[in-house]
């Protein structure tokens, strides 16, 4: 069996994972309560990371870490274990799942270690998680947009900011909320005008508030002063 755990870590470092693999699992079950155990497992838990299976892979490194807590490993699979779950987090277009578990995990895993010199590598994939999160949303919010789903649109692009107050979307998102309210105003029956135009009135204002240079502070003014020439034609209207 020592010979077997030899070729199998000779196997591991030359990259041949898929023959190590087996080699692991069997010496996992021999080893089981000796010294050489974590060391094995170590091992095969790397072993399932490094041929793709992040799933098994994170289940190894948070079990590694609960069995042998005093390990010098223990803190390197904490870790590891969080890692799996950043690897497997799809394209933002796809389900987020396991983006919110990862950034989940890398959280807990700061919290327990708060004293790791993986803080700042932590904190880092978090942020790159997030964005990933933001534009989600944000594509969501022009998918509303661009099949005239307007009230849709208005209510994701506020999620993004509420959600994410940083965000890079955030001057665009105002923007294009401005813009939203007054084409669900322009396309609203006469009973909802007034409310409509209002709510654009007040896009607006938060968002020539937030952002008085923007880029887009001129098409913005067009929607602003279009609507305050709206409605005054219709106050005019009922007033004859």
């Amino acid at each position: 069996m020592d010979a077997k755990s030899e070729y199998a870590i000779k196997l591991y470092n030359r990259g041949d994972y898929f023959k190590a693999l087996p080699l692991f699992e069997e010496l996992i079950t021999v080893y089981r309560g000796t010294k050489k155990a974590e060391q094995t497992y170590y091992y095969y838990s790397y072993t399932n990371y490094r041929i793709g299976d992040y799933e098994t892979a994170a289940y190894d490194f948070e079990n590694f870490a609960k069995t042998y807590p005093n390990s010098e490993f223990a803190e390197e699979c904490a870790f590891m274990h969080a890692y799996c779950f950043y690897q497997s987090s799809p394209l933002y277009s796809l389900d987020q799942t396991n983006t919110y578990k990862a950034i989940n995990e890398l959280q807990l895993f700061a919290d327990r270690y708060p004293q790791s010199k993986k803080i700042e590598e932590c904190n880092k994939l978090i942020d790159q998680l997030r964005e990933k999160l933001e534009e989600k949303e944000f594509q969501y919010a022009e998918l509303y947009f661009n099949v005239a789903s307007y009230k849709s649109a208005i209510t994701t692009y506020k999620n993004l900011i509420n959600d994410f107050p940083t965000t890079k979307y955030r001057e665009e998102a105002l923007f294009k909320i401005v813009r939203s309210a007054y084409l669900l105003a322009e396309n609203s029956i006469e009973s909802k005008l007034m409310e409509r135009y209002g709510e654009t009135l007040i896009a607006y204002g938060e968002f020539n508030s937030a952002y008085p240079e923007s880029k887009y502070k001129n098409k913005a003014l067009d929607y602003f002063e279009t609507t305050k020439k709206r409605i005054e034609k219709f106050n005019k209207n009922q007033i004859q």
